[in-house]
């Protein structure tokens, strides 16, 4: 008599469909995050010889964010969330550029500030474009990709790979264009900027994967319709 215990089953990869709140609430949050971050980038932070910008704490929740969209809702979903976001950040950095414009009161003493904190923002969201753009989406299709391979197998896997392989792009485009806007003239510092961003975003990501995979399976949970689905 065969005692031995079967061996486990491959599950398909399952996505759930998008047509409930917590996708939109999930793409909402994402767009607050980058918008936010987008404000905090144009201030350079140092800690010691630590280069840095205002955003950087913030910046990881997006691709956790998008972590959980691109498990859960799969590449087509996360992509239009992608997109959304763009288009939201965009339409902020046009109402900073009309604020700037618009005559000031007489009375108004803060132009001088104001211009100081949000003119560099435009240059700041071209970076967050182009490199949330390239950075969010090879993620996306790196994390979807593995799952389709692995079915609902090895989550912890698929976040740390499609984390190195995103972070490092996003950061790369991202620091090449925000370095000249913060300040950053001399190549020693702008591979510090780069290298610190990079490890630094790819560290709390990573350090904060058994959270990103917890809020996973309770999104899972609550998804009544996640289920072996194509992609919405």
């Amino acid at each position: 008599m065969n005692s031995s215990a079967p061996a486990p089953q491959h599950v398909p990869a399952r996505f759930a469909p998008t047509g409930t709140g917590l996708y939109a609430i999930f793409t909402a949050v994402m767009a607050v995050v980058l918008i936010l971050s987008n404000l905090g980038a144009s201030k350079g932070v140092t800690f010691g010889p630590i280069v840095t910008d205002g955003g950087f704490f913030l910046f990881p929740l997006a691709y956790i964010i998008g972590d959980v969209v691109s498990e859960v809702y799969g590449f087509k979903a996360s992509r239009r969330a992608i997109v959304t976001t763009f288009a939201l950040s965009v339409f902020a950095a046009l109402c900073f550029w009309v604020i700037i414009a618009l005559p000031g009161a007489e009375w108004y003493d803060g132009q001088d500030a104001l211009v100081r904190t949000l003119a560099p923002v435009p240059l700041i969201v071209l970076a967050s474009l182009l490199g949330f753009l390239v950075g969010q989406l090879a993620n996306s299709w790196l994390m979807v990709r593995l799952k389709r391979r692995s079915g609902e197998r090895l989550l912890f896997g698929r976040l740390a790979a499609s984390t190195l392989v995103g972070e490092f792009l996003d950061t790369l485009v991202f620091c090449s264009i925000a370095a000249g806007v913060i300040g950053i003239t001399d190549l020693p510092t702008f591979l510090n900027y780069v290298l610190v961003g990079f490890v630094f975003k790819s560290v709390v990501e990573i350090v904060l994967s058994p959270v990103t995979m917890w809020v996973i399976g309770r999104v899972k949970k609550a998804e009544p319709a996640y289920a072996t689905v194509p992609e919405a």
